[in-house]
């Protein structure tokens, strides 16, 4: 149906997504492990739970829409974004697992304005990082110790001393971090992350340790685009947010991060003593639900009156158009509401 003809009175309905993966080298095995991926990739870093970069498009899995391309699928139905993102023809935040290993490179992300102007047009990259695990002593690279110049930054890397510059800190299971573009930063060792960011892929490298890739080449730096665009100020430390649950019967929601590219909930469903926990989008935006751990099921009635049900488990993704209908959620359950 068109989306002239479509009738006003009728309702979108939720669809699981399957990533895309990627195996870059710093990553294990706990998306694996922890979120039955079930991945013949190893090391498995990464997977792109909604995506539509071109670079690692998620797919959706079952509904009427089951083997497509998730970009195709929205270029088909823009309504599903919302009135806040159709005009924009596509999918404006990308979502991700990370599992780091060992440490992701020391590098920075440019601002929207530098990306159009010199990386033909693309998206900058702002991202929010919620610590799904953390193993004892993990911590993650938040800007500069101080304040430095491009060239003070420039020798410590040709002499191999970047390290001293750069600001460590330590990081926790349900840790959230805000992280601009134009801020050095890395994940470090031993973290289990959820990320939500601009849809974009580019990343310039300041620092990967010397480390090989399985071809027994060095990965590219981009030191002199990093420079352009890196904030050398000393930023503070970052500080977790006051986070306040909001409960209600069935459900608690606290809101981790809002800003202009996205606003992240998460949301903690707990049934077991026969609540209803309803849950809906508006014709404003479409949503995004990623369960990080328990299990449980949505429903729904489709226009024709029959109830349709998803099951979700640890690990699935669910993407909820704009104006869907309602849905019912069930089970005991932890989930990130992610939205535009």
């Amino acid at each position: 149906m068109s989306k002239k003809m479509r009738d006003d009175t009728l309702k979108n309905f939720p669809f699981m997504l399957k990533p895309a993966a990627k195996d870059y080298l710093w990553g294990g095995q706990r998306l694996n492990d922890d979120f039955g991926k079930n991945i013949d990739m190893d090391p498995l870093a990464e997977t792109w739970e909604c995506s539509t970069h071109p670079d690692g498009p998620s797919v959706v899995a079952g509904g009427k829409f089951d083997g497509r391309l998730l970009i195709d699928v929205l270029k088909e139905h823009s309504e599903f974004l919302g009135k806040h993102c159709e005009e924009l023809g596509e999918l404006p935040i990308l979502i991700k697992f990370i599992d780091a290993k060992a440490n992701l490179s020391v590098q920075v992300h440019p601002s929207d304005e530098y990306a159009r102007e010199y990386e033909n047009g693309q998206l900058g990259k702002t991202e929010m990082w919620y610590v799904l695990d953390a193993i004892k002593d993990s911590r993650l690279i938040y800007g500069l110790k101080y304040d430095c110049s491009k060239e003070a930054i420039r020798d410590a890397i040709e002499k191999g001393e970047l390290e001293r510059h750069l600001r460590y800190y330590p990081i926790k299971k349900n840790d959230v971090f805000f992280i601009e573009a134009g801020t050095i930063h890395a994940i470090g060792a031993g973290a289990l992350i959820a990320e939500i960011q601009e849809n974009s892929n580019l990343t310039y490298r300041l620092y990967d340790y010397d480390r090989v890739d399985k071809t027994g080449k060095k990965r590219e730096l981009h030191v002199d685009k990093a420079l352009e665009v890196s904030n050398l100020n000393n930023i503070g430390e970052p500080r977790q947010a006051m986070r306040v649950l909001k409960y209600s019967p069935g459900v608690a929601n606290e809101l981790l991060s809002r800003c202009k590219y996205f606003e992240v909930y998460r949301m903690l469903i707990n049934t077991e003593r026969r609540q209803k926990v309803t849950y809906s989008s508006d014709e404003l935006s479409f949503r995004v639900l990623l369960c990080y751990d328990g299990c449980g099921n949505i429903s729904y009635c489709s226009n024709d009156g029959r109830k349709e049900y998803i099951n979700v488990y640890k690990g699935d993704c669910i993407f909820v158009p704009a104006n869907s209908a309602e849905l019912v959620l069930n089970g005991v359950m932890e989930l990130l509401d992610v939205r535009c």
